[in-house]
């Protein structure tokens, strides 16, 4: 799969550095979760499987944040628990950290490891997609 064209101008709108490390984050994304669908979504790249959210990168003022959705449920430490639900997120200290043996093991596990955030709207509350 390659990377959609808004994902792309997203990055290219971002400052240097940052369209750097939005642009190895999106590769890594599309090569190590390649069945799930890219797009920008609320103002920033989030990646879908079957129309559920499971990652997504955006800017914050200490510089690039990486979103996952199901994040709390993932194995290994260095997640920080984000929001009231099952989100965490991992902070991308520059270009160098996007080959951390951490992500790509967090991105291994985002198939398997769903909670139903397409759901949420209507069920008012999270269920478990998948069995983990």
């Amino acid at each position: 799969m390659t990377i959609p064209a808004d994902v792309l101008a997203y990055n290219q709108a971002q400052t240097a550095d940052q369209a750097l490390i939005c642009e190895a984050l999106a590769e890594l994304f599309v090569k190590v979760v390649p069945a799930a669908e890219g797009k920008v979504w609320h103002g920033h790249p989030v990646w879908f499987l079957d129309q559920n959210p499971v990652v997504g990168y955006s800017i914050k003022k200490s510089g690039v944040q990486v979103l996952f959705w199901s994040g709390q449920s993932l194995e290994g430490p260095g997640l920080v628990p984000l929001g009231k639900f099952k989100a965490a997120s991992w902070d991308v200290a520059d270009l160098a950290s996007v080959q951390a043996p951490e992500l790509t093991k967090w991105l291994g596990q985002v198939s398997a490891i769903q909670w139903d955030y397409k759901s949420l709207p209507k069920l008012k509350k999270l269920e478990k997609l998948t069995q983990f």
